[in-house]
């Protein structure tokens, strides 16, 4: 989802810079659509109308918001537990975007191609090293590859491949999150339900090709792994969905966790190292890497290919590795 409940003032300014790329991609995406509108509902008991405020606050200047009682959370999402206990007051982004994440990223791979880019799998990196003025990365079936420049985008492992390549690690932390997925309220149309999340961090859940997807929002401390769903936080999320809704959760169909991983003050990395020549980092894009992909990229294009810096919202030291260095 491209949303603003995400993060703070200077992930929203990320995301709304971020925005028209979705919304009108550019040659080589458009083939199929990076997404569609999905309204985000935002949703608060008696207790947490005060966060509410604050959080309308703070959203109000990157989207346009619909405050909203018992009646207009219902009309949206009739499944929302509401009045004695349940949600009494609720904020409205109608131009939320679910966005296509196969689409994004297969645009992507196009163009990565055409431009005369490759991608090599199953090539785990046995050796890395600066040698002179490039970096050489030996991989464990014995293939090599040279460049003057490294870009450490490696998501949980961002760190442990910066040890690996004898250069200190910034402090990153791979958080795991859990989705489940179970069937919709008999005979519900879900064509119109929104992106449904509590004002605090306990649940948030949508529609998923004809059944609902949730998660309890849990931020789970790991070693950068291939993460596995844990049954406390699979029935974390089945609680939650039926704390907060009407709905039971009888059949779990699926079930997913991933890692989230974040810098130490939660902003996304984007910068060369400053101890040593070409080691560049793109990490700790969190919960927001997609939605703020396309500005973030456009980032990284101006600090390695001296690119227009693309956006007055946010400077390159708001990105750069060094402030976790000095």
């Amino acid at each position: 989802m491209l949303h603003y409940a995400l993060g703070d003032p200077l992930v929203r300014a990320l995301t709304l810079a971020s925005r028209g790329f979705f919304e009108a991609p550019p040659d080589g995406f458009t083939d199929v659509p990076l997404g569609h509108r999905m309204p985000v509902l935002l949703h608060a008991r008696e207790d947490e109308l005060a966060a509410l405020d604050a959080l309308q606050a703070e959203i109000a200047p990157f989207a346009e918001l619909e405050r909203v009682g018992e009646e207009g959370i219902l009309d949206l999402c009739p499944a929302i537990r509401t009045g004695e206990g349940g949600a009494v007051s609720g904020l409205v982004d109608r131009n939320g975007i679910r966005l296509d994440t196969h689409a994004l990223l297969q645009g992507h791979v196009r163009e990565l191609r055409q431009a005369g880019g490759d991608i090599v799998t199953g090539a785990r990196v046995g050796k890395l090293q600066r040698m002179g003025d490039a970096w050489t990365v030996k991989t464990e079936r014995g293939d090599g590859f040279s460049s003057a420049i490294l870009v450490n985008a490696a998501g949980s492992w961002a760190d442990a491949v910066a040890k690996f390549a004898g250069i200190p690690p910034i402090g990153l932390a791979p958080l795991r999150r859990t989705i489940i997925t179970f069937d919709a309220p008999e005979g519900a149309d879900l064509s119109g339900w929104p992106f449904a999340k509590t004002v605090g961090e306990d649940l948030y859940f949508a529609p998923e090709s004809g059944r609902l997807f949730a998660s309890p929002m849990d931020e789970v401390p790991t070693e950068p792994c291939d993460a596995q769903p844990d049954e406390y936080e699979i029935a974390l999320a089945a609680h939650r969905v039926e704390e907060r809704t009407t709905m039971k959760v009888g059949r779990i169909h699926s079930r997913w966790a991933g890692l989230r991983t974040f810098a130490p003050d939660r902003h996304p990395v984007a910068g060369f190292d400053p101890s040593v020549e070409g080691f560049f980092w793109l990490a700790g894009q969190g919960g927001y890497g997609l939605q703020t992909s396309p500005i973030m990229a456009q980032a990284v294009e101006s600090l390695i290919a001296g690119a227009p810096w693309p956006t007055t919202a946010v400077a390159p030291a708001d990105l750069s590795p060094a402030r976790f260095l000095r």
